[in-house]
């Protein structure tokens, strides 16, 4: 809470030297009063579809926030210090960037905060992979503090050369963030990486029904680690056709994402194993509407400890492109790097601990390790007919042994059941298809 209060009382000095100043008629004086005048105005400016993005972010920065700052002097004595700041200069602006960006990875031991938080390792290796190009649009609809949009904005940094390329930049990102906090920190660290109209808006993607999308609400690309471990209620899924109506919030991002992902677009989406040996109804017509109908390449597995201390479900990172249905996928297991049991506050995962999987990117072979899979291409309709869409291969062969939460406890036992079950539901159907039977 302590950490939240800093962020806060740094954001709304920050938002009153860069926005609220430039266009607001309100003179800041020490009469100003921000529980009574101040915030209930912000809250309530006029804003609608006509508003400049520089104009209405002020409105929803401040529609849910509150003053924690109860001394208005202390309060003025903030704003003098930010506004000494030469944000105008670049290298006084570069280093105030490198100042949040530590904040925001403080935020990954930061307690229910944290939960906004991906390891910019991981953010960066996924925009490098999708290799962003000028011109592109990329979303991320459950954006939190702006990870992957920063990870974006760099790789893609590398490629403007004109003015063009520059206007291009400045509008080639689009994020939706449900939560007000997140929202506000995302706000701020696009502001600082100079996006003077950051196109980040404060709503719920899931309370939009995802046949009402068009084309005009496609992207060429979408980067995304979708909440997971949430459970949605009824009148969310009557967002989703019937079919893909799952009560697992990750698993109605994946629709929303294949709704609207631009034909010939790519996407890279962080996804926990519960998906892939999922075999309730919703999940399985979500993975054969994702192998029919999109190009499902390549599956990363990764560690168990890479979002460690927060928690401890085992991810992985989903390589698709809107291009005509899967051929074959090829997974890959990134093991620890040498000198590593465990990711941790101390001991984070880095970039360079991407570099097999980049290496072999490129020039990809069948790869085992003692005697298990490490790298394996299989067949679509390997994974649809022999395999029942279990998409859990090549999968860590050795358990260390781990003390956890027991909440987290209780997930890992209920993740193992269910890949046991459908394993073992796999085995029947195959023995009873043998025999002559139906599996029923």
């Amino acid at each position: 809470m302590i950490r939240e209060r800093i962020l806060f009382r740094l954001f709304f000095s920050l938002l009153l030297l860069l926005l609220f100043s430039p266009f607001c008629t309100y003179e800041l004086t020490f009469r100003i009063h921000p529980n009574n005048t101040l915030f209930p105005t912000l809250k309530n400016l006029s804003v609608d579809a006509d508003t400049p993005i520089r104009k209405a972010v002020v409105q929803t920065m401040f529609a849910e926030a509150n003053n924690y700052m109860k001394d208005g002097v202390l309060l003025r004595q903030i704003i003098n210090t930010i506004g000494d700041l030469q944000l105008d200069d670049y290298a006084e602006s570069h280093a105030f960037g490198e100042i949040y960006e530590t904040i925001l990875k403080e935020l990954q031991s930061a307690g229910s905060a944290g939960e906004f938080y991906t390891p910019r390792a991981v953010t960066d290796f996924m925009a490098q992979m999708i290799r962003p190009q000028v011109g592109e649009q990329m979303a991320d609809f459950a954006c939190g503090t702006g990870g992957f949009l920063t990870s974006w904005l760099k790789e893609l940094r590398k490629q403007v050369k004109t003015t063009e390329d520059e206007a291009a930049f400045s509008n080639s990102i689009y994020g939706i963030e449900k939560k007000q906090f997140p929202y506000m920190l995302c706000i701020t660290n696009l502001l600082l990486h100079n996006l003077d109209n950051p196109r980040v808006y404060h709503d719920n993607t899931l309370l939009h029904d995802v046949l009402d999308y068009t084309a005009a609400d496609s992207f060429d690309v979408i980067l995304m680690n979708p909440p997971y471990g949430g459970s949605e209620k009824a009148d969310v899924k009557n967002h989703f056709p019937s079919d893909l109506a799952s009560s697992e919030t990750a698993d109605l991002f994946m629709s929303v994402i294949m709704y609207r992902l631009k034909p010939g677009g790519r996407a890279a989406v962080i996804l926990p194993d519960g998906f892939l040996f999922g075999t309730d109804n919703a999940k399985l017509n979500i993975k054969k509407k994702l192998l029919s109908e999109f190009n499902l390449h390549t599956i990363v597995r990764m560690p168990g400890s890479v979002f460690s201390p927060y928690t401890s479900i085992t991810t992985n990172i989903l390589f698709f492109d809107n291009n005509g249905p899967t051929q074959s996928t090829w997974f890959y297991r990134l093991d620890m790097p040498e000198g590593y049991k465990h990711f941790s506050k101390t001991k984070p995962m880095k970039l360079e601990h991407f570099d097999p999987v980049v290496e072999w990117w490129d020039n990809r072979q069948e790869l085992t390790v003692d005697g298990f899979d490490k790298a394996k291409q299989f067949t679509a309709r390997q994974l649809a007919e022999d395999l029942g869409y279990n998409l859990d291969q090549c999968g860590y062969p050795h358990e260390e042994e781990e003390i956890l939460a027991p909440l987290d406890l209780i997930h890992r036992y209920e993740e193992q059941r269910a890949s046991l079950n459908a394993e073992i539901d796999r085995v029947l159907a195959e023995i009873t298809a043998k025999l002559g039977g139906n599996a029923e």
